[in-house]
């Protein structure tokens, strides 16, 4: 695709990114989610990404604001989620391009890691591990032990470890825990 950018979303192509991300999921639950964490804390205009053919948007993947519930004091953490490519682009790359260059964008943040619930076949690419087999915990049972999976930023401690706290829209949402 050589028409293809990934580059941070404009804030007035936010009922577009939204759009496209209802046509990946197929489900409008998602469109939810994203309007609660717009209005959050969570939100950074900075961490929301999007892919574009032709100047029009066909995918995003977008990171908030978590929080690592450490032993010692909360640190402040990423999530990554929601992903969605448009439907009819799926399975050409343009997913793996997208997380590929976010990623790299995010990479000098603060945030010592970025966490995810998904499937680690797929994520394992992007250097993600399981996070409990790190020492941390998930922050619901329904998310399967194998899906809870993080990934070492640069500022990374290896005496990181706690209980992850989802922001608020994950839970008024129910999204939470694959399905």
């Amino acid at each position: 695709m050589q028409d293809l950018t990934i580059r941070v979303m404009r804030p007035d192509e936010f009922d577009e990114m939204r759009r496209v991300s209802v046509e990946a999921f197929g489900e409008p639950a998602i469109g939810t989610l994203l309007d609660a964490l717009r209005s959050s804390w969570a939100w950074d205009a900075d961490l929301c990404f999007v892919a574009t053919i032709d100047d029009e948007i066909v995918g995003q993947v977008l990171y908030t604001q978590s929080i690592l519930d450490a032993p010692k004091a909360l640190e402040h953490v990423l999530v990554l989620s929601p992903v969605g490519i448009r439907p009819d682009l799926q399975g050409q790359g343009i997913g793996t391009t997208l997380i590929t260059e976010s990623l790299m964008a995010v990479a000098e943040r603060p945030e010592p890691a970025i966490f995810l619930e998904g499937n680690p076949r797929y994520y394992q690419r992007f250097g993600f591990v399981a996070a409990g087999d790190l020492g941390f915990r998930k922050p619901s049972l329904r998310i399967p032990d194998a899906a809870f999976q993080v990934r070492r930023q640069p500022s990374w401690s290896n005496e990181l470890a706690g209980t992850l706290v989802y922001q608020d829209a994950f839970w008024l949402t129910d999204s939470v825990g694959l399905r």
